[in-house]
């Protein structure tokens, strides 16, 4: 699996954590603003069965700092922390 499909698969992942700890998550929106620290440890090939862990380390103002890990095996395959903010979620205008 490669490297940016990893990363991918964790911010989703940390998305849905991120608006699970928000007031009214169906009127918010979340973007990502950074990725930092990537690291790979292992490949992940077909057959893998990725296994995530994302934990929320500061929610302040809208803006996030996560840590998100991913396991093959109960081995560490990848590791990054991720930044995001949460914004209001605008009706549209008919």
């Amino acid at each position: 699996m490669p490297a940016v499909l990893i990363l991918e698969a964790m911010a989703q992942t940390g998305g849905l954590l991120l608006l699970n700890s928000v007031e009214n998550p169906n009127d918010k929106l979340m973007y990502f603003m950074s990725i930092d620290g990537a690291k790979f440890r292992r490949p992940v090939t077909p057959g893998d069965q990725l296994r995530f862990r994302l934990t929320l380390l500061k929610l302040k103002n809208r803006i996030s700092k996560m840590r998100g890990e991913a396991y093959v095996d109960g081995q560490l395959a990848a590791e990054a922390e991720f930044v995001a903010t949460v914004v209001d979620r605008r009706e549209e205008e008919e």
